[in-house]
């Protein structure tokens, strides 16, 4: 029995995710795989001006992002949070890595787990691997 609670939202759009079922499986999948179980996590779709306003909010960081992940984990061996995707800068990252929408989608999903399992993305050797797990769980989405 599964104790994830995996939720979809949006923020200043509209924007009907439309694979959740797979998505949540998957997201079970890769948790499990970095040794975690999946706790609460909500996937907050948003605009730009609407995760650009918590970045200066709560980040102190005055630039647009595509993900912000506040975690919200309570237990050692689970993870949960909140994790807020720009629609419209995976759209415009979509175009420069010449992927489809909902692959670049998946991809700040992936990446806002790996951050809920502890990686980081600030140096040049964090990067790289966190693109590399990218990576493969991407491979792992039905």
């Amino acid at each position: 029995m599964s104790t994830a609670s995996i939720n979809f939202f949006a923020e200043d759009i509209v924007y009907p995710y439309e694979d959740q079922t797979n998505t949540r499986v998957w997201i079970e999948k890769v948790a499990e795989q970095e040794g975690f179980k999946a706790g609460i996590i909500n996937l907050v779709f948003c605009s730009d001006s609407y995760l650009y306003d918590l970045n200066v909010k709560f980040l102190h960081h005055n630039t647009y992002t595509d993900i912000i992940t506040f975690d919200l984990s309570e237990d050692e061996e689970m993870i949960s949070g909140d994790i807020f995707i720009s629609v419209e800068r995976a759209r415009e990252n979509s175009g420069k890595f010449n992927v489809s929408h909902l692959h670049e989608i998946r991809r700040l999903i992936a990446h806002g787990i790996l951050h809920l399992a502890g990686y980081g993305d600030k140096t040049d050797r964090e990067k790289a691997l966190m693109r590399q797990k990218e990576d493969y769980y991407l491979s792992l989405h039905p």
